[in-house]
């Protein structure tokens, strides 16, 4: 992984240069937020593929020129009671390399696509698929094998994503090339997903160590950072926290658990600054550890805050032996008290007689 001076140099001779303090990878905002927790839980996503990243119009599932898009988000919105798996709707461009054009659907976990979804099948297909949990009646249903990533590069709805996001695209094609992975790990881009300040934004949907399909959000990606998302997500199944944001399919309770493990870690910040080697060091002298668990969520032992839990609990004794303490005190000073009072009522009895 190369340091944050290395992807500046990079980027220099790609981007205009007040592009990329703006809206680019140099921008100041960039490793200022913790990313994990930062992708609301949901278990179904679906990718309608419609025209390109460029035409899109800011809320593109709502304008009254892209009728498809339109329809189809309105018409998860009105069933939504009635669909059993969250599902979220993100629009892309299509997959030459799929041949996918205007009105395919992908749809993730499942691995299905659907070919040429019109205004007229939207209700029947909310009403198959999502809510039914069956094929779509009136299309044909094909299986999607291999990787793929989407990359925001909403332009329209937020530079930053607009800047970010195709640079990310052709370096995700470069590597793929040279990897010889065309036929495996596919790549485009995609409308809005949320957070726009952490671009780079990136979803990947890969099968995990057991072989089911995992749908990873990232952030604050750079180009430097896809090698690593081509051989170690993708390649080997191994999440990279410091830049992870979340996950599909994974409960708010348990995201809650990771996220606590990466807070207690090093600042993304001082992340962006350090390299890789020294990354790795921090990451060996780190308390906490984590392993790859069942269906992709992983399954982390935070030593720090066990450690604070040892700490919390001696405070409750410390705490209750500095209360033992002050009632034997208030319990002297009663004491006392009534043995003054005793001894000053006798002398003024003596004085008397």
């Amino acid at each position: 992984m190369a340091s944050t001076g290395e992807t500046t140099q990079y980027f220099s001779t790609v981007l205009p240069e007040e592009d990329d303090l703006k809206f680019g990878f140099k921008r100041s905002e960039m490793y200022q937020s913790n990313l994990a927790g930062t992708v609301d839980p949901y278990e179904r996503h679906l990718f309608l593929c419609y025209k390109s990243h460029d035409s899109w119009p800011s809320r593109v599932e709502a304008s009254d020129s892209d009728l498809l898009p339109k329809l189809l988000s309105a018409a998860l919105k009105a069933r939504k009671a009635d669909i059993k798996i969250k599902a979220r709707l993100t629009i892309c461009e299509g997959l030459e390399d799929l041949q996918l054009s205007d009105g395919d659907v992908l749809v993730f976990p499942d691995m299905i696509k659907y070919r040429d979804l019109k205004d007229s099948d939207v209700d029947g297909f909310v009403e198959d698929v999502l809510v039914n949990g069956n094929s779509w009646a009136a299309g044909k249903q094909e299986v999607l094998t291999g990787s793929y990533v989407f990359v925001c590069a909403h332009n329209n709805r937020d530079k930053r994503c607009g800047v970010c996001g195709p640079v990310l695209i052709e370096k995700f094609k470069e590597e793929i090339d040279s990897r010889a992975l065309k036929s495996q790990v596919f790549v485009t881009a995609c409308s809005h997903i949320g957070g726009h300040k952490y671009a780079g934004n990136v979803i990947i949907f890969s099968a995990n160590a057991q072989a089911k399909i995992d749908g990873h959000w990232y952030g604050y990606v750079t180009p430097n950072d896809v090698p690593e998302l081509l051989d170690q997500h993708i390649g080997k199944g191994e999440i990279i926290e410091r830049i992870w944001r979340g996950q599909m399919g994974v409960t708010e309770e348990a995201e809650n658990v990771h996220q606590q493990k990466l807070l207690n870690g090093t600042s993304l910040n001082n992340y962006a600054e350090k390299p890789q080697e020294i990354r790795s060091e921090e990451k060996n002298e780190s308390s906490s550890s984590c392993c790859q668990g069942a269906n992709g969520v992983s399954c982390c032992r935070d030593v720090n805050f066990q450690e604070k839990e040892v700490q919390k609990g001696t405070g409750k004794l410390s705490n209750w032996i500095g209360r033992w303490e002050q009632r034997d005190v208030l319990t002297t000073v009663a004491v006392l008290g009534a043995v003054t009072t005793v001894a000053v009522a006798f002398a003024f009895y003596k004085r008397s007689r």
